[in-house]
């Protein structure tokens, strides 16, 4: 049965009814190909409403006429930013980083040239944990750094959580996994609790806004050794997995390494990339 029609500001409160939930559902989906089960209806319901009732519109018709025609889409990633989730923190899934300096970059940098940079792209990138954990790795942990120039390249679809990751301040919980050591020597303590990183650390990051469904973003995204594309594939359907997916792959160099977080696979999606395991990590390699 159908939920009550949406009323007025001011007359009662603002209901999403199920036909509303459907067709907004659709719309999110095609635009971004991350589908909203069922089961998140009340996260999906209270968010709009939030935007429904803070740009004044007298209910979902209305607000949902004025953000799929704005020219500028600036609403559209409003809405973007608020049904997105950006929980992380640093050296989450740490294994995987341990892979890439103790196996992964050595098969890189035998197929590269001499002077040749290595390009990693970090894909969410959230608030920016997870870039970040990529360049204090290889600063600490891997012997060739000093000799060897590297480009990280950190995306995200929510442009809120790229400027939040650009300002590099994080809350205790986002750093409660680094060594006390590494905090000490890369951090430093920032009001309410909160610790900045380094500026030499921040600038070694480029960001940028990237929606990996979307052929028109991702095209310039090119030559990539590695790709950290971790707990992003979840949150997409059958049909976006396989589009997300062969963007990876295009993005990839010969030989380069896709990193999926710890419950996902590319076993039931696609057969084009090799499946190879290391000691600390299983990664998608793309053939030669």
């Amino acid at each position: 049965m159908a939920r009550a029609a949406a009323t007025q500001p001011g007359c009662g409160e603002l209901h999403i009814t199920d036909a509303e939930f459907d067709r907004f559902r659709d719309f999110f989906y095609r635009k971004t190909g991350i589908r909203f089960e069922d089961s998140k209806r009340y996260f999906v319901d209270k968010r709009l409403i939030q935007r429904i009732e803070g740009t004044g519109h007298r209910g979902f018709r209305d607000y949902f006429a004025f953000m799929r025609f704005q020219a500028s889409g600036e609403e559209f990633q409003e809405l973007v930013n608020l049904m997105t989730v950006n929980e992380t923190y640093f050296f989450r899934e740490e294994y995987q980083l341990r892979c890439m300096v103790s196996d992964l970059l050595g098969e890189v940098l035998h197929y590269k040239r001499a002077g040749e940079t290595v390009r990693i792209w970090s894909m969410p990138c959230s608030t920016g944990e997870e870039p970040y954990s990529i360049a204090l790795y290889l600063l600490e942990y891997w012997d060739l750094i000093d000799r060897v120039d590297v480009e990280i390249v950190a995306s995200d679809i929510d442009t809120r959580a790229l400027e939040r990751a650009k300002q590099g301040l994080f809350s205790k919980r986002s750093v409660s996994h680094l060594p006390r050591w590494i905090l000490g020597k890369y951090f430093e303590p920032a009001p309410g609790g909160y610790h900045r990183l380094c500026d030499d650390l921040r600038a070694s990051v480029n960001f940028r806004r990237t929606n990996l469904c979307d052929l028109n973003e991702t095209k310039g995204m090119r030559n990539f050794d590695l790709i950290f594309c971790r707990n992003l594939l979840i949150y997409f359907d059958e049909a976006s997995q396989r589009l997300a997916v062969q963007t990876l792959y295009d993005a990839l160099n010969p030989r380069g390494f896709v990193l999926l977080g710890h419950s996902e696979s590319m076993s039931r999606i696609t057969s084009v990339f090799k499946v190879r395991r290391f000691r600390d990590a299983v990664v998608y390699q793309r053939s030669a």
